[in-house]
């Protein structure tokens, strides 16, 4: 599989940390030219230095802010001017808060859409006569949630299903235009944004933050939390052309948490 990798650009979004960080990770092992798109310039940095050193070809780097279309016009343009093409595009960036519903104002509304959705369908845009040149993939990172209504996930729950019905009517555009689209829907991962969501809730319930742990992993009844390690290998995967028949498809890497058929 590393050879089938060599060369080709990869866009990941979010890419600074967490899921997006290992996704990045695992393409530049395999041999990838790796772009990271984030808000951080530092971050970003400490992604890239971090790669490397792990034996990973060196990531570029382009900090921008994802939430405007400005900012994903400058991931596009760094893209174009620098590489040329576009072979993967991985849509990562997200960070929707938890939280009583009460107390999520518009402006929380407003920032979880404009980050994780609209980031999402403006980078798939700008990419897409790219892929569409490859014949490339695109995989975004969603989350259980789209299956799973939550009363102390309101927000990410409604941006993840809104993704999850772009991403499969997507892959209906992907068909036509030789381009496979595909979702990856995390459970609970080993990442500071899944620390951060436990505070959140925390203060959403009056529990503490240890209990709030606990009790999402007694739930969903899980030997252990996820790692971005175990997301980046199904990217990987549904990026080959071995996996090219699987279209349109979104797959949990939950441990096994959801408990629906769908």
């Amino acid at each position: 599989m590393a050879e089938e990798y060599a060369g080709k650009v990869v866009v990941v979004s979010g890419g600074s940390r967490g899921i997006g960080r290992g996704i990045g990770a695992a393409f530049a092992a395999a041999g990838a030219q790796v772009v990271l798109a984030a808000s951080s310039a530092s971050r970003l940095e400490t992604a890239a230095q971090g790669i490397a050193a792990g034996g990973g070809t060196r990531p570029h780097t382009c900090a921008a802010d994802l939430r405007t279309e400005d900012g994903c016009t400058a991931v596009y343009r760094y893209v174009a001017d620098r590489l040329g093409r576009c072979d993967i595009l991985v849509n990562c960036a997200g960070g929707t808060r938890a939280g009583a519903f009460l107390t999520l104002d518009d402006a929380a509304w407003q920032d979880g859409f404009a980050l994780k959705f609209f980031g999402c369908v403006r980078l798939c845009r700008l990419f897409w006569p790219m892929l569409r040149d490859a014949h490339g993939h695109v995989v975004n990172v969603i989350g259980g949630a789209a299956r799973t209504p939550d009363p102390e996930f309101l927000i990410g729950g409604s941006v993840n299903a809104a993704m999850h019905n772009f991403t499969k009517g997507l892959a209906g555009l992907g068909k036509r235009d030789g381009v496979n689209v595909n979702a990856i829907l995390p459970g609970l991962t080993e990442t500071d944004r899944v620390e951060q969501l436990f505070r959140q809730r925390a203060e959403a319930t009056g529990a503490s933050v240890d209990e709030v742990r606990r009790a999402q992993v007694a739930k969903e009844g899980i030997a252990r939390l996820g790692t971005p390690e175990d997301v980046a290998a199904l990217a990987l995967f549904l990026c080959a052309e071995r996996a090219r028949h699987i279209q349109g498809t979104a797959i949990a890497v939950d441990g096994g948490a959801t408990a629906g058929v769908y």
